[in-house]
């Protein structure tokens, strides 16, 4: 982990203006062709979930401005960013929070992953970890095929974790779809950073066997 220090001055405005509004955060939505990875994933038998958890971590990994968070008026960025998703539980008919260290090998993370949920199945938590914020806030959504969403979260102090969202898939002209919303604070990341999210994003989901086997 590193201090941030903006040396240029237009990007210290960008900063304070939109560190100083009330409801900082932006959210995206846009619908992503998941055909070649679902073919992909069937094939090779891996679980869909764990799989797209993986992938919507590693291009948030691959930006920095994701790795960012704010901590008091300074900014810090994380070497690595940890997905914290939501998973069912045996104990009640709402979620548990599943973290799962990042690495960037997707076997790895996968086989980390199974182990994490099925502890969480019977011992559930929706509490971080005090002075944590290495986190990337995850949801699946399976019953709809969102077009926005709009997430819990702290305002007061500004809560600098982006939330990534994805729904149910649907057919579109032939293709598989599938809607992801990315959320984060406009302090930190601006449109051409979340235009690079999802440009990447579909780029590993177009690509997989570039990216699970390697």
């Amino acid at each position: 982990m590193k201090k941030v220090v903006f040396e240029n001055e237009h990007r210290k405005k960008h900063f304070d203006f939109f560190s100083g509004m009330n409801h900082p955060h932006f959210n995206l939505t846009a619908n992503l062709d998941v055909t070649a990875f679902l073919i992909f994933a069937k094939r090779r038998a891996l679980p869909i979930n764990f799989s797209l958890v993986y992938v919507l971590s590693r291009a948030a990994n691959e930006i920095k401005e994701f790795r960012w968070r704010i901590r008091d008026k300074e900014i810090v960025e994380h070497e690595t960013v940890q997905p914290s998703f939501t998973v069912p539980t045996d104990e009640a008919d709402v979620f548990s929070f599943c973290t799962v260290p990042y690495d960037r090998k997707a076997m790895t993370f996968i086989t980390e992953a199974k182990k994490v949920q099925e502890a969480m199945r019977s011992n559930p938590s929706i509490e971080d970890d005090p002075g944590r914020d290495d986190y990337l806030f995850m949801s699946a959504i399976p019953w709809v095929s969102f077009t926005s969403v709009q997430h819990a979260m702290h305002y007061h102090p500004h809560d600098s974790v982006p939330r990534i969202s994805w729904g149910k898939f649907f057919e579109q002209s032939g293709k598989q779809l599938m809607p992801v919303a990315m959320q984060a604070h406009h302090a930190l990341v601006d449109g051409r950073h979340m235009g690079r999210y999802f440009e990447l994003l579909q780029k590993f989901l177009a690509e997989p066997s570039a990216y699970f086997m390697a």
